[in-house]
């Protein structure tokens, strides 16, 4: 069963294949900005790219500017990785009108099975331990799929700014232990 994970260097062959399945595209919740794929074909750049997510979630990292301190988390079953979760501590103007606190991508090879959905509600109590008490998520008008995620998790939604449908989710109300290790 898929669960979410913080980024381990050993699947390092399975991210890259999930990568991969992106075609160049944006990987939302990856926290891959800035890092080119075929850079991370290095076993060594990969276990940097690996550190760099995990200390992103310390305050005292230092970030480009404009990026809020985030909890990277990967969603794996097994040695698989299905996709990217982040959970940004903080919003800033752009997170706040388009980005929201939690991102997140699932390859395309493991889409509509869940997955998402299931990352996204044990992301949320997780959310609450940092003291996110109102979860902002958001999707592109058009993304029927991200859309029906954010509803079954108790998105409910304010408004639509630039493209982005807008959901808040209030993590006091979310029951559901994690299942992350």
């Amino acid at each position: 069963m898929a669960q979410l994970i913080t980024p381990d260097p050993a699947l390092h062959a399975s991210w890259l294949e999930a990568a991969a399945e992106f075609q160049g595209a944006h990987l939302d919740g990856a926290g891959a900005e800035g890092w080119p794929l075929e850079s991370l074909g290095d076993p060594t750049a990969f276990g940097t790219f690996v550190d760099t997510l995990v200390k992103d979630a310390l305050p005292e990292t230092v970030r480009k500017p404009g990026y809020v301190p985030c909890t990277y988390l990967w969603i794996a079953d097994g040695g698989t990785v299905l996709g990217s979760l982040a959970i940004r501590h903080e919003l800033n103007g752009y997170l706040l009108n388009e980005g929201g606190h939690i991102g997140y991508s699932v390859r395309p090879s493991a889409r509509r099975r869940g997955h998402a959905a299931r990352a996204l509600a044990d992301a949320l109590p997780l959310a609450r331990e940092r003291g996110i008490t109102k979860v902002l998520l958001t999707c592109d008008e058009d993304n029927a799929g991200s859309r029906a995620t954010i509803e079954r998790n108790g998105g409910v939604y304010e408004d639509t700014r630039n493209g982005k449908r807008r959901y808040w989710i209030d993590t006091e109300r979310t029951a559901r232990p994690a299942s992350f290790r």
